[in-house]
């Protein structure tokens, strides 16, 4: 059931878009290389704890994990495009590393993501799908505005990627947001226009585009939670909360990057 949300709740949202947006500005700026990647988790969890906060992922076990999540941060490093499971692994130079995180403020969640590529030696070919992807972002974002539909927003992002060159993957994407982290609508990365759903003043979602440099095919790595390029090329994820007002889209977690935690 899709839940439209008063101007009031959206503002009690808005806590937890900056706390989502604080917790991936420090984690990205901590992302150098020889980092590990379960330093970022420890930093992550370090700042849920010291905000009162409650993570959205540590206990979560959809059908599709093979277990509880057991981390509070998503950390998708260079083949991976999703729900990237941190382990021990350190950082190096050129690496394309994504990171999502999704958190609970006072009964209220937000779910942001980010894609970079660590330290200076970054390529052309990563820095064009991180581009596509944030293009995609803004592209999809832009539409979700009151009479437009939901596939207004799809058709939008899949236009920006396809533009690019890119094959778009439909088994995961954008979701309402709420009391908790998913929920309806579902909110594919590319559709028809005017079809689905009319996006109407109170509705929160997260829209979020993710790609794959060489092919719209994934699979799930042995740790049953990261899911990988099928062919192995690099991958891009970025996402952002939205709710819908009257004038048109508020980003809800919005980032002011800081120079490290």
């Amino acid at each position: 059931m899709v839940e439209l949300r008063t101007p009031d709740e959206i503002e009690r949202m808005r806590p937890a878009g900056d706390f989502v947006a604080r917790v991936l500005d420090a984690t990205r700026a901590a992302a150098r290389p020889g980092v590990d990647l379960l330093d970022l988790d420890a930093l992550a969890h370090r700042m849920i704890r010291e905000a009162g906060a409650e993570s959205c992922y540590v206990d979560y076990h959809p059908a599709f994990g093979a277990s509880p999540f057991g981390k509070v941060i998503c950390t998708s490093v260079n083949d991976a495009a999703l729900h990237g499971l941190p382990h021990r692994y350190r950082l190096h130079d050129g690496d394309l590393l994504s990171l999502d995180f999704a958190a609970s403020v006072d009964g209220w969640v937000a779910d942001s993501a980010v894609s970079f590529v660590v330290g200076g030696d970054a390529s052309p070919d990563d820095l064009h799908l991180i581009d596509t992807c944030e293009r995609a972002l803004d592209a999809g974002i832009e539409e979700l505005r009151p009479g437009a539909t939901l596939g207004d927003v799809s058709a939008a992002i899949g236009r920006v990627a396809r533009a690019a060159g890119y094959g778009v993957n439909l088994q995961f994407g954008g979701h309402g947001v709420g009391r908790t982290m998913h929920g309806d609508p579902h909110v594919p990365n590319d559709g028809r226009a005017g079809e689905g759903w009319p996006v109407r003043p109170g509705l929160v979602v997260a829209i979020e585009p993710w790609l794959m440099r060489g092919t719209d095919r994934i699979v799930t790595d042995v740790d049953g939670w990261t899911l990988r390029s099928a062919d192995g090329s690099r991958a891009a994820h970025v996402e952002h909360t939205v709710a819908v007002t009257e004038d048109g889209p508020l980003v809800l977690t919005a980032r002011h990057p800081v120079a490290g935690p």
